[in-house]
């Protein structure tokens, strides 16, 4: 089934509806977070204050010779689409659009001479989505069965955010909390950090897990003191401590923490540096983005490389979209799934999803459906050119 055409696009969701008030604002919108530019005190205050690039979001829209057409979401609008529109579509429009292995390595190839990584790896991924959405919808069948069926029924999520008490009422018992202080704020923000941990630790009891994302705000010595501190609160996982790049000190914090669970991987990009992390034992669990690290492709090869170690493969805010539900299910070595919840509290959760119809969390499980593709549910009609 050859490819017809590869836009790039907008997609114009119906907006928003909450049948309820929230009770207060999101941890999402008013709570510092610990993070690579905490040094700088005019960005410090909010994550949003230096990565707001205005660049957005941005759709591939692959459309096949039978007309079947299928969607794939990534971030970072305008130079993405440049990518997408000036090298990569030209060069697959008459490629067989059910290759999507071949596709993945000519993209993989051909973005060498100014780097896969960073944002080509995004425009790969929003391409590799949208060629499975459509080869799904093609052969009238959901994207997991096309992955060889799924693996489990339901799927156990961790909550992601700091509103703990609305996550419980929700029926979450794993929770990850964004980590409001790093290096920059000295002992007093260590010491800041360990009360956060026992404040929730008391709140949510002995039966509930606690993971700590830090959001490449550390370096080795801060995340040792940390992780020893934090001891007696049993933290299940330390999440993405250290600036991504720095293989020489993930080397050196698996070797002073050989007792802590680490993970790390949303700002990986390819399968490279995932097979170089399995080979030299430097994390526990891989945690790529499948709109970010190549798509789908990328991260069915990830998977089964952690399963050949022994590792395991939890994917970055998973359950945010149908993709990474899809990938979840069908894999032996994903556990759970990352459920980001950055609505305000009291917004019911079958409210709070960014697509009309997506599968959402009931009392700490998801469960999905079997439309064909990816099953985003978005109407032809919704679609637009691109607009930066």
């Amino acid at each position: 089934m050859k490819i017809t055409s590869i836009d790039v696009v907008n997609v114009k969701l119906p907006p928003r509806e909450f049948s309820v008030a929230p009770r207060r604002e999101s941890w999402n919108e008013t709570d510092e977070v610990a993070n690579p530019m905490s040094w700088y005190s005019h960005v410090k205050r909010h994550r949003s204050l230096w990565t707001n690039t205005g660049w957005g979001q941005v759709w591939a829209k692959v459309t096949l010779e039978d007309g079947t057409w299928g969607l794939g979401s990534t971030m970072h609008g305008r130079p993405v689409a440049a990518i997408i529109e000036d090298h990569l579509a030209p060069q697959l429009v008459g490629q067989d659009g059910f290759a999507i292995e071949r596709l993945a390595d000519m993209m993989f190839r051909m973005t060498k001479f100014y780097g896969s990584t960073g944002l080509a790896s995004y425009a790969i991924s929003a391409i590799d989505l949208a060629l499975w959405d459509a080869k799904g919808k093609a052969l009238d069948q959901p994207v997991y069965s096309l992955l060889g069926g799924k693996l489990k029924e339901r799927i156990y999520c961790y909550s992601t955010g700091n509103d703990i008490d609305w996550y419980q009422a929700v029926g979450f018992s794993a929770h990850k909390l964004a980590c409001p202080y790093g290096p920059a704020d000295g002992l007093d923000g260590l010491r800041k950090n360990v009360e956060l941990i026992a404040k929730t630790r008391e709140q949510v009891g002995d039966a509930c897990e606690i993971m700590l994302d830090c959001w490449m705000a550390f370096d080795v010595d801060y995340t040792v003191r940390l992780a020893e501190a934090l001891r007696p609160y049993r933290v299940k996982w330390i999440e993405e401590c250290l600036i991504p790049e720095d293989f020489a000190a993930h080397a050196e914090l698996r070797a002073r923490l050989p007792w802590q669970t680490l993970t790390t991987g949303e700002h990986w990009y390819t399968h490279v540096p995932f097979q170089y992390a399995l080979k030299h034992d430097l994390v526990d669990i891989l945690q790529p983005d499948i709109e970010w690290v190549g798509g789908l492709t990328t991260c069915i090869k990830i998977a089964h490389a952690a399963e050949a170690a022994g590792k395991k493969v939890i994917l970055h805010a998973g359950a945010r979209t149908p993709y990474g539900q899809h990938f979840s299910f069908a894999m032996a070595a994903v556990p759970w799934i990352e459920y980001f919840i950055g609505a305000p509290p009291g917004i019911p959760l079958s409210e709070s999803t960014w697509l009309p119809g997506m599968a959402y969390a009931v009392d700490g499980w998801l469960e999905i459906a079997d439309a064909p593709g990816f099953g985003l549910g978005i109407e032809e009609s919704w679609i637009e050119p691109y607009a930066s």
